[in-house]
């Protein structure tokens, strides 16, 4: 029996304008280009990439926080946005033709995401600007309640706020705090204990822990499991710090410049990676042991990361690629499975070393 898809995207887009030099000249900053991944209920899916490669853009996007230019965004089989641009799908990813081999399309669709709220929820990257410094713990943890009307008298809303702040590690004495009385570990645990409050099923966590002390990091990862395992999460991880990712990830997905350049189980992914990209990410990780790490080679990528606005043709990453020739500079890689579950979008991966 095929395990339950709770979130998937097709083919999900999101472009910002940008203001051009010249006259009547319109650009667009394709920070999310053509992402398709699904998540199984209760599972891990770490999104890794450097900074400004559309991961947290994803995220937001998939949350409908920013509203989608493309694509199609599917949650527990309901679809909840359609943009009418990409083919139907069955449970598979085959895609759907009529009688005439055609690609078959779905309408243009929106739901009010008001209910799916209460199942979708972020914690959002830097605990210091997502709380407002205005208001106490307790009524940034409780504002959420009041929304979707879950507690039906004050004190049955009071009991759920500690309830919540102790889950956390906090207690109940928090509550009549303000943010600036909280050190960085802590504000993160009550953004937390505020995405918990309407008890979710899927939580997009925009790197929670890169404003965090190493030790503190620890702390809050080692939360993020006992809650998943206790309330039955479904997270989208998302951090730049593979060596986080990797600890807390069922499967991993590869980012670079808008685009999914490989997807895999965290194993899979860690030690036998395809792409050149991932490759190069992997071998930056540091190596605890320093006879082991004397003799790891480390896999420089020459050049910078080119300009969202005016990406390079076909392959995004063939100007910073060792085995980019003339076929990567024309055509786009197609993503396809090079084993069970292992995704990728490159060209030469028989020759990637």
């Amino acid at each position: 029996m095929k395990e339950k898809r709770l979130v998937e995207i097709q083919h999900l887009k999101r472009y910002f304008p940008v203001v051009s030099d010249k006259l009547f000249e319109r650009k667009m900053v394709k920070a999310v280009d053509d992402v398709s991944f699904y998540l199984h209920k209760g599972e891990t899916l770490g999104l890794v990439g450097e900074s400004g490669c559309g991961k947290t853009t994803t995220g937001r996007t998939l949350l409908r926080l920013h509203e989608p230019t493309g694509g199609r965004i599917i949650y527990d089989g309901t679809v909840i946005f359609d943009a009418g641009d990409t083919p139907l799908q069955d449970a598979d990813g085959v895609v759907r033709k009529n009688d005439a081999g055609e690609p078959v399309y779905g309408g243009k669709k929106s739901v009010d995401m008001l209910p799916y709220r209460r199942k979708m929820q972020i914690v959002f990257q830097d605990p210091y600007a997502s709380l407002d410094p205005r208001m106490t713990v307790g009524d940034i943890v409780g504002e959420p309640i009041d929304i979707h009307k879950l507690a039906a008298s004050p004190q049955e809303r009071r009991d759920r706020i500690i309830e919540l702040l102790q889950r956390v590690g906090l207690n109940s004495e928090h509550a009549n705090r303000y943010p600036h009385e909280f050190s960085g570990g802590q504000r993160q645990r009550v953004g937390i204990a505020r995405a918990l409050a309407v008890k979710p099923e899927f939580i997009v966590c925009d790197e929670p822990v890169s404003a965090l002390d190493v030790s503190i990091q620890a702390q809050v990862i080692n939360m993020f499991e006992d809650l998943q395992e206790n309330l039955g999460l479904t997270y989208l991880f998302i951090a730049h710090d593979l060596s986080v990712v990797k600890h807390i990830s069922n499967r991993i997905g590869v980012m670079y410049l808008g685009k999914m350049v490989e997807l895999a189980d965290s194993y899979e992914l860690t030690f036998h990676s395809v792409h050149p990209y991932t490759r190069s990410l992997i071998s930056a990780i540091p190596i605890a042991d320093p006879e082991v790490s004397r003799h790891s080679q480390r896999i420089v990528l020459e050049g910078d990361v080119p300009s969202p606005v005016d990406p390079p043709s076909g392959c995004h990453f063939r100007t910073r690629c060792p085995y980019a020739d003339e076929q990567c500079k024309i055509q786009e890689p197609e993503w396809k499975e090079v084993s069970s579950g292992h995704f990728a979008a490159c060209w030469h991966l028989d020759r990637v070393q």
